[in-house]
């Protein structure tokens, strides 16, 4: 049996090895709102840079959906829509499989002399990707090889390695159909239709190892152990991977343990939340130490949990003297523009709200006085914020639309700010798997 491996299952990869499973053998989603957005947006923004790209090129220079089997003898300039497929390379094709035991775990519990050999996989795997489009450059001197170059388009403005690597897994297939190499790739993006110009050869080695590691997966009869990540915010399977993590009760479940801290616990035999909350032992801390901070202990985060209880470490002591100036940005971080600032001055009934909008980019700079006047007009303000996006908002607006005055009360309150993440990370321990302030405040 010839096994197909697309660029869309290349491309789930890239985000989560469950959701490249998933895909591959057609599981149902519940769905999820921004995923269905990415991919419209995506989908629509191919069409028009597909639809642009034509329009730089006479009719009779291009073509769409051509025949893929003599693309070394085309005479068009520029192919949109075009399918290819090849079998994998002579590095990655290969891969050796363990046969399987009855109990579908290779040579468990067997003598080492009885084990199963490695055999190779009785049929090739293929290759297969559709690319958004290939331009043709024909050969600049006698002997030289008409190039090929793919090209993708991605609607977003800021793009990533994970990018960089699928445009290279296009060239690899495209290399491999050829029989030539393909060096240059391209990616339009953004709201300009920007090019960038990749050159594949550095990825190419990369990206037949990631194929390799796909197609050992995708061979097996059971799926990958389920490991939340960043992706699941924006993953249609979202909803019953977490169900089933919650399940297992499953060490991803805690957001801020990485992958290497997994790992570390797993060979340790512990699996669960529940069993990591019983590893927690409070220690008395020598007093040369005592004035800095405590390291962060996932085990009593996991205790948190299982009490349903909120830790506390150490005296941790908040002292804020001044107007209470709580402050929330809204933005768009892949255009780096910021369209709300809401501000709440005060505290309790005397407490005033203020919401702040920028309808285009070029009102943002009207955003950030508006900003600024609210902190002249408070009484010693004392900026309190939640995570570094705001940090992040002021940095980029004294860089566009200029910095409040050195001394003045907005320039103070910018530079005392307190981010309250910071504060408690380590010193306070909710009962929640994460510390975004919606499930904290939930």
């Amino acid at each position: 049996m010839r096994m197909e491996r697309s660029s869309e299952l290349f491309e789930a990869f890239l985000k989560c090895p469950t959701k490249c499973w998933l895909q591959s053998r057609g599981e149902a989603c519940e769905g999820n709102a921004y995923a269905q957005w990415v991919k419209g947006q995506n989908e629509s923004y191919r069409a028009e840079g597909m639809r642009r790209l034509q329009a730089t090129v006479p009719e009779g220079d291009r073509v769409i959906a051509p025949a893929t089997e003599n693309l070394k003898g085309a005479k068009w300039r520029l192919a949109v829509d075009v399918v290819v497929q090849a079998p994998a390379p002579a590095s990655s094709s290969s891969v050796s499989l363990p046969e399987r035991t009855a109990g579908g775990i290779p040579g468990l519990g067997q003598p080492e002399d009885e084990k199963p050999a490695l055999r190779p996989q009785p049929d090739p795997w293929m290759l297969a990707s559709r690319l958004h489009a290939v331009e043709r450059v024909a050969p600049e001197g006698r002997g030289k090889p008409t190039q090929f170059i793919p090209i993708r388009f991605i609607y977003r403005n800021k793009l990533t390695r994970d990018d960089r690597l699928l445009v290279a897994f296009d060239a690899l297939v495209l290399s491999e159909s050829l029989g030539r190499d393909t060096s240059l790739a391209k990616i339009s993006h953004g709201d300009d239709h920007a090019t960038l110009m990749v050159k594949t050869a550095g990825l190419l080695g990369e990206v037949r190892k990631l194929a390799v590691k796909m197609a050992e997966m995708l061979a097996g009869d059971s799926p990958p152990d389920i490991v939340l990540n960043r992706h699941c915010g924006e993953c249609e399977f979202r909803e019953q991977c977490r169900q089933k993590a919650f399940e297992k009760d499953d060490l991803s479940l805690l957001a801020n343990m990485t992958a290497k801290e997994r790992k570390k616990f797993r060979n340790k035999g512990i699996f669960t939340v529940t069993q990591l909350s019983y590893t927690f032992r409070p220690r008395r801390r020598p007093k040369r130490m005592r004035a800095k901070r405590d390291k962060y202990y996932h085990s009593l985060k996991a205790l948190a949990i299982r009490e349903k209880k909120v830790h506390i470490v150490g005296n941790p002591e908040l002292k804020i003297e001044g107007t209470l100036v709580y402050l929330d940005v809204e933005g768009l971080p892949d255009r780096d523009f910021y369209y709300l600032v809401g501000i709440r001055v005060g505290n309790g009934e005397s407490a005033v709200q203020h919401s702040f909008w920028a309808d285009t980019v070029a009102d943002e700079g009207r955003l950030w006085r508006q900003f600024l006047a609210i902190l002249e007009t408070a009484e010693n303000p004392v900026v309190l914020h939640y995570g570094s996006f705001e940090k992040t908002f002021w940095r980029r607006m004294c860089q566009r639309h200029g910095e409040p005055p050195v001394g003045s009360k907005p320039a103070k309150a910018i530079d005392s700010a307190i981010n309250l993440v910071s504060f408690a990370y380590a010193q306070i321990y909710f009962p929640t798997y994460s510390n975004q302030l919606k499930e904290i405040a939930s």
